[in-house]
């Protein structure tokens, strides 16, 4: 199926500009896929920032939540994580592991590495995330 408002676009290393996002533990690169696909779909390399206390990671991202999305996958880069989820119970990724979070699964995060880098593709490019009560 051809997307005649879809643009092609190349997001450039030597361009990479970081910025804040959701939470403030991490650093955000947008790759520009939400102008791209006119919002159909949103692409960012998602890192730690360094010298963040553990309470701020406590605080942050151990609430648990959901995003209001379609699709969600998690690709990891670097380091590794812990994660809590829904019906599935805790699940450590590391380098090299992909998940497809289903949609408006309950989940947390545990821990993670100093290193911790991860490429997440979330359609809509909109999406939400709510904190929820615990399964």
């Amino acid at each position: 199926m051809e997307r005649s408002n879809w643009n092609f676009h190349i997001a450039s290393a030597d361009k990479a500009a970081w910025s804040e996002g959701l939470r403030t533990i991490f650093e955000y690169r947008d790759l520009g896929m939400k102008d791209a696909t006119d919002g159909d779909y949103i692409a960012h390399v998602i890192r730690r920032k360094g010298g963040h206390a553990e309470d701020d990671l406590r605080d942050q991202v151990q609430e648990w939540h959901i995003h209001e999305c379609s699709f969600q996958m998690v690709y990891v880069l670097n380091g590794w994580a812990t994660f809590e989820y829904e019906g599935e119970g805790e699940r450590t990724i590391r380098a090299g592991d992909c998940i497809n979070q289903r949609p408006m699964i309950r989940h947390r995060e545990i821990a993670c590495s100093d290193d911790f880098e991860v490429l997440e593709i979330v359609s809509p490019a909109n999406f939400r995330t709510v904190v929820v009560d615990a399964p």
